[in-house]
Order: structure tokens, then sequence, then C-alpha cells
């Protein structure tokens, strides 16, 4: 028997709009754009940090998030978690990687580095936050989610487009760090890094 913490329903139902194994495309439908929960408890059940995460003093990042345990990196965008004994795969919000896993598609230019990057950053068995943003899943039925790392803060979706591992994919009304990534690549761009270095076709996106 899988043991729930006390208020998981609400939790699950605040974070991921449902919980359980998402359906596949052939059935996914796009999610109502419910506004995101507030960064207060809900109910005396909910867990307070059950929110998106919030520029702290100095802009740094402050995660605030549903605790969730990372099982395997699908590619640099794409990673399946446990979260209250559900397993999830989770989109990255913001960002896109190189393809390595698309049908039909050859695997792209630093797809396998992009992937192996978020490897080191977030390995197997890694405690994670996510969070998400106005709207909680794709048409895949994938949860949309900004990632933590549990023991220092990192925000991942962030240090993947810092590192030059990825591209701006900015898709209303999840716009929240829309600024934030727009920078982070540009900076990346500008300075070679990763695939804008290594790629002949990359130029950079303010997409």
């Amino acid at each position: 028997m899988i043991h729930r913490p006390p208020g998981w329903a609400v939790a699950c139902a605040l974070l991921l709009g449902a919980c359980g194994r998402p359906p596949g495309p052939e059935q996914a439908t796009p999610l109502s754009s419910e506004p995101a929960p507030a960064a207060r408890s809900v109910t005396d059940e909910a867990p307070e940090d059950v929110a998106l995460p919030l520029p702290g003093p100095g802009g740094k990042l402050m995660p605030q998030g549903y605790p969730a345990t990372l099982q395997r990196v699908v590619d640099g965008d794409t990673v399946v978690i446990d979260i209250a004994g559900d397993e999830e795969t989770v989109r990255l919000i913001g960002i896109d990687t190189p393809e390595t896993h698309k049908p039909n598609t050859p695997v792209e230019c630093f797809g396998p580095e992009a992937t192996e990057a978020l490897r080191e950053l977030i390995p197997e068995g890694t405690a994670l936050l996510v969070s998400r943003d106005t709207e909680s899943r794709d048409v895949y039925g994938r949860l949309l989610a900004y990632v933590f790392r549990a023991e220092d803060g990192l925000f991942v979706n962030l240090e993947i487009a810092e590192r030059g591992y990825a591209d701006v994919l900015v898709i209303p009304p999840n716009t929240t760090f829309a600024a934030q990534f727009r920078a982070a690549v540009a900076r990346a761009s500008g300075q070679g890094l990763g695939l804008w270095g290594a790629c002949p076709t990359a130029s950079g996106s303010s997409s």
C-alpha cells in the first residue's frame, strides 16, 4: 500500500490538476487555464509550499513547490518523477533542448549532451521541488513544471538554459519566468556556450 501524506489529494489537485498516470496522446485534451495556487495554504490540510516559486532578495529565486523524487531523465527537457507515490512525466517549462527521441526525427545536434547535462544536475533519486504555472498539463498529458533541486534550490529549467543546452520555448499562459529564460539563452548564445558554439544552425531565439 502506498502511504500518502496528509492533504495529498488537495495538494495533487492544486499542483497537478489531477494525480495519477497521465493519458496517452490519443486521449489527452488541453487543460483549462485555471489560476495558479496562491502562496499559502488553501485548506488546513494543503501544504503551504504548493505555490509558484518567487523572486527573493537580490533577485535570487526562492523555490516553493511540492516534494518529488527524480526517477529518470528522458531527455534534456523531460523527466519522470515520483510525486506522492504516483509517476509523472514532466516537461520543463520555458526551455527546448535538441531532440533525441522524437519519432521520425533524427537525433539533433547537442541533444545527447543536453540529456547528459540534465542527468548530472539531477541524478536518479534526487529530491526535487516541483511547481506549476497557470496551465498544468500539455496536450500529451505531461505535467508542465518548474523544477528545483531540493538540497540547494537550484532552478533546473533555468540552469539548462544558462549552460547553453536549450533554446527558449515560451508558451502562454505559462510565462512567469519568460524574461529570465530569454536572458539566460541570450547570455549563453552570446558566449557560444553549449549548442550555440557546437551546432552550425543554432542562432538563438526570443520566442
